[in-house]
């Protein structure tokens, strides 16, 4: 069981956070690294828990609202700032890894929690990614290549 009200799954570098050290959210990760760039720019991914978003260390039922940003990437090279700040998916699993994702999601969310899904099309089509999961978005919103969608467990399955 957990004290924090708020899973981010897949934090990175807290790019969207208002607040990066917010006491109420799980900040999870699959990595933990820092860089600082020739540009000036820094790269610290730093989360609380380091775990794979495929395989959460969590009890069924313990948060009201996830975030899932996963990795968007297909192509990028493992040195690139893009793939050091915001990971790379794997091409070959990229479907099952999100549906995996999902499903963890899902998982240990409350009864009628609520997931945020944060989705960039530049690489890989949103319809492709929702063909690949058992759950249907209650609603969303597109900015530019990036969406927003909001699921509700057992609502939206």
């Amino acid at each position: 069981m957990t004290d924090k009200l708020i899973l981010d799954m897949c934090c990175g570098s807290r790019m969207f956070w208002f607040d990066k050290d917010n006491p109420d959210v799980e900040f999870v990760d699959i990595r933990q690294f820092y860089e600082e760039l020739p540009t000036g720019h820094i790269i610290d991914v730093n989360p609380t828990t380091v775990a794979d978003f495929r395989n959460l260390p969590f009890d069924d039922n313990s948060y009201h609202l996830v975030v899932f940003d996963p990795p968007h990437l297909l192509h990028a090279g493992d040195n690139s700032w893009l793939a050091k700040k915001y990971g790379k998916l794997n091409h070959d699993t990229r479907k099952e890894d999100i549906a995996q994702g999902f499903d963890e999601a899902m998982r240990v969310l409350k009864p009628y929690g609520t997931l945020v899904f944060k989705w960039n099309e530049d690489q890989v089509a949103l319809p492709e990614i929702l063909k690949s999961i058992n759950y249907r978005p209650l609603f969303g919103q597109k900015r530019s290549k990036t969406q927003w969608l909001v699921f509700m467990k057992g609502v939206s399955e």
